[in-house]
């Protein structure tokens, strides 16, 4: 039988001395090197709608920074015992009033102002903790039963779902709860979407490719103040109506339009959709040599064998069955909990620096934006380990000098948050595809996703955690700058994936590296 890799041109070891010589890689892999050589419309449509998926992720994260806030008030007495100082439990009711209407966030319109930092932070712990426990039932299922795009399509449906439902809460109990299911559904968005862009190009395209998730994220994030200043005088019900109903409509897009991975459809025994896919990819780029491999029956008779009576949790046991799998797992693991300390402590917590609430969510948002050609410019010359390793670092110090600087250095205070949250930005761009890139297609998803679910995990703390900062600044922004200061030196014990390729199998993965090491 005719070798299907002959029709290809053979791979330079020179140029490439990471390329396995199992004929499954080298077949798939050299097809998707050259049927995605070029960028043609047809990637970047799907990689748009694809990535429109982290928009909505973005706006459902950040929400809570405004209708969770405790809006400003004045005084409406004459008396000397109300100041601008004042504490307003200590204040009869007819002494104070909110500048605003009475429903403009949760905390006034549920009268919430003097309850608990428990219970003021309850909603948003509810939506991170709904991540956590989403990511861990479901981020497996990528691998095995329901595919990347499917399980995108039943994610965005959710969290959009659970948004728009969240606007008849009629008290914080029952807000917390859709939240919680909010986020459960929000919980597989970033990993599909990453897992799903990266998989349908070849390396020279993949950090370009993948750096568009947290483009559209930041989209979704920036366009919050906006939302929010146009919607100052309205309820805070406004701000999930205005985002929900987009992301509901979105979702049909989605499902109709959107392709599945054809290496997750080549690993589950579905190789005439993978290469209908990829043939379809192809005809955009006039230099391909694909449909020659495709006239090789030989690359069909390679397709594994259906996956779908298997254990659907096969791929999470798998990553803790083999050592150097499970190592690399609680390695991401750590340093995805230390950069989401920062990531999302810093953002919700711009209200205890005493800075105008719209301009320093906007300034967050806006930092992100050159963290990508920065990301791009790193993933492509220099190492992935020693990157992240500085970020985190520079991120901590900074962290740890905001929460020591006074009250009174409103600015400076502020020039350090920004930098700590760039920094962590950076850092989790970089973990990100540098995940992607440590895991073969059996449990890239599930690796992926536990790599988020511990940076979601960080951000039920440090919502908290901005709750009791309020008084303590160094119990916020000091512990976030210490959590990823710490967490940054876990990563000098993964390997280096710069200019390798992606594995499909976990045998793939071991011989990839023994034949580098050796």
């Amino acid at each position: 039988m005719a070798d299907p890799t002959s029709l290809l041109p053979q791979p330079n070891r020179e140029e490439d001395p990471e390329t396995p010589s199992n004929n499954l890689h080298h077949s798939l892999d050299q097809i998707i090197e050259q049927s995605e050589a070029s960028f043609g419309w047809n990637q970047f449509l799907q990689s748009i709608l694809v990535s429109l998926a982290s928009l909505f992720d973005g706006t459902q994260t950040f929400i809570s920074v405004y209708t969770d806030a405790t809006p400003t008030w004045h005084c409406t007495s004459g008396t000397t015992t109300c100041n601008s100082s004042s504490d307003i439990c200590d204040l009869s009711t007819s002494d104070w009033a909110w500048d605003s209407i009475s429903s403009k966030t949760i905390i006034s319109d549920w009268n919430l102002q003097c309850s608990s930092s428990f219970i003021t932070g309850l909603p948003a712990s509810s939506y991170f903790m709904g991540g956590v426990i989403g990511g861990l039932l479901l981020g497996t299922l990528a691998d095995s039963s329901l595919g990347r795009k499917r399980l995108l399509v039943i994610s965005c449906i959710t969290m959009s779902v659970a948004a728009f439902a969240t606007i008849f809460s009629t008290n914080v109990w029952i807000y917390s709860a859709l939240r919680f299911v909010s986020g459960i559904g929000r919980s597989c968005i970033s990993t599909c979407v990453l897992v799903l862009l990266m998989e349908r190009v070849g390396r020279k395209w993949r950090p370009r490719v993948g750096i568009m998730q947290f483009f559209f994220f930041t989209l979704g994030f920036l366009s919050l103040p906006a939302i929010a200043y146009i919607n100052r005088a309205n309820s805070w019900r406004a701000l999930y109506l205005c985002t929900s109903i987009p992301a509901m409509l979105y979702c049909f897009l989605l499902q109709f339009f959107v392709k599945e991975s054809p290496r997750w459809l080549f690993m589950n025994g579905r190789g005439e959709e993978a290469i209908a896919i990829l043939k379809k990819s192809a005809l955009s780029n006039p230099n391909s040599e694909f449909n020659s491999v495709l006239l090789s029956a030989d690359l069909l008779s390679q397709v594994p064998e259906s996956t779908k009576s298997i254990d659907p949790y096969k791929s999470m046991k798998d990553l803790f069955a083999k050592k150097w799998a499970m190592k690399r797992t609680l390695i991401v693991m750590v340093l995805g909990f230390g950069i989401g300390m920062v990531y999302y402590g810093m953002p919700l917590g711009v209200g205890n620096l005493g800075f105008n609430i719209y301009l320093s969510v906007m300034f967050n948002a806006l930092l992100e934006i050159p963290s990508y050609p920065l990301t791009l410019i790193i993933l492509e010359k220099w190492s992935r380990k020693l990157s992240v390793l500085w970020f985190c670092l520079v991120s901590g110090i900074c962290g740890v000098v905001c929460a020591v600087v006074g009250d009174k250095q409103k600015v400076i205070r502020i020039v350090l948050e920004l930098a700590s949250f760039f920094c962590s930005r950076t850092a989790w761009n970089l973990i990100s595809m540098f995940t992607v890139e440590l895991f073969p297609t059996c449990v890239r998803n599930s690796a992926t996703s536990l790599l988020r679910q511990s940076y979601i995990l960080s951000a039920v703390f440090s919502s908290m955690l901005v709750s009791v900062g309020s008084s303590n600044g160094f119990l916020s922004y000091g512990v976030f700058g210490v959590a990823i200061f710490v967490s940054g030196f876990f990563v000098a014990f993964l390997p280096d994936t710069r200019g390798g390729t992606l594995c499909d199998t976990m045998d793939e993965q071991e011989r990839k590296e023994s034949m580098i090491l050796g």
